[in-house]
């Protein structure tokens, strides 16, 4: 039986909140979706993992990208509305780089936990998304995205991100994917 890893991919002050350095235009407009996502993960036992880019303050992402994410400030941080539960077994990968695993403990997580399935969401679709989507078909991982727990600038990039994606990897609504992997109880 497949395995599954939720991944929740930048959901940070950053790239959500109206202040951020890279704020996600159509960001916002994902939270609710997201956080139903976690609440189904918690209840069906598939594990939860928030990407957290963390940034050093002279990284050298920032020779092309504006300045933004500098681990331990308010721009690195989860939003208030998704902030990750320990208790419940979520787990935080922090990154620097697009991918989730790209040079991060990623990989040696999941083998450890017996996952064979990642399952991206988040921002940018486009960007960080699609490149930790195809960095986990690269290290042999089933990969599904759900299409409306991520979201890009415009809805030209996000349809972009997600056809890409959709070359080596399964794309389904919340709706879809909660009605295939929902665990039946009693």
């Amino acid at each position: 039986m497949a395995k599954h890893a939720v991944v929740i991919i930048d959901m940070l002050n950053d790239f959500i909140h109206p202040d951020g350095a890279l704020t996600c235009p159509n960001g916002t407009g994902i939270v609710p979706a997201i956080q139903e996502l976690i609440e189904f993960s918690h209840e069906n036992d598939i594990q939860v993992i928030f990407v957290q880019e963390a940034h050093r303050q002279n990284d050298a992402d920032f020779r092309v990208r504006p300045v933004h994410a500098i681990k331990g400030t308010w721009g690195s941080d989860f939003i208030t509305e998704l902030t990750p539960q320990p208790d419940k077994g979520d787990y935080i990968v922090q990154k620097r780089r697009h991918s989730a695993f790209s040079y991060t403990d990623m990989d040696l997580f999941l083998r450890e936990e017996g996952i064979d399935t990642v399952v991206v969401t988040g921002v940018w679709t486009n960007v960080c998304v699609r490149s930790t989507a195809s960095d986990a078909m690269y290290h042999t991982y089933k990969v599904k995205c759900i299409s409306d727990c991520c979201a890009s600038k415009d809805e030209e990039m996000h349809v972009s991100g997600l056809r890409d994606i959709g070359i080596f990897g399964e794309v389904l609504t919340l709706a879809e994917y909660k009605e295939v992997n929902a665990v039946v109880k009693g």
